[in-house]
């Protein structure tokens, strides 16, 4: 009778490991998309401002460079990377959950036996 209590203990265990795991990895993934995108804006704001500062003749010559096509499309072309890193880690975490789960099942069973 106690090995059995002491078995349901051990799984309760990994169980409980298991979902500590899986909050850890969702922290990770978001903590990693707030990283990026602070890095997005600090570097793209940077690289503005190299190739704006060059064209402070006038206001109307900032304008232009602000909204060319250069500027915007570092904005824009990263921005797309950005994108696909906020829906792979909103919607993206399914199937990782379920592998991990599988695999889990599969350590679990083996030390079962």
């Amino acid at each position: 009778m106690k090995e059995i209590v002491g078995i349901n203990k051990g799984r309760a265990m990994d169980n409980q490991n298991l979902k500590y795991i899986k909050a850890k990895n969702k922290v990770e993934k978001e903590k990693s998309f707030y990283t990026h995108i602070i890095i997005y804006l600090l570097v793209n704001l940077v690289i503005t401002t190299f190739k704006v500062w060059n064209n402070l003749d006038s206001w109307g010559s900032f304008t232009n460079e602000l909204i060319s096509i250069d500027v915007l499309s570092v904005w824009a072309i990263w921005g797309i990377f950005l994108l696909l890193h906020f829906l792979s880690f909103k919607f993206g975490q399914g199937w990782e959950e379920r592998k991990i789960e599988e695999f889990m099942n599969k350590e679990l069973s083996n030390d079962s036996k």
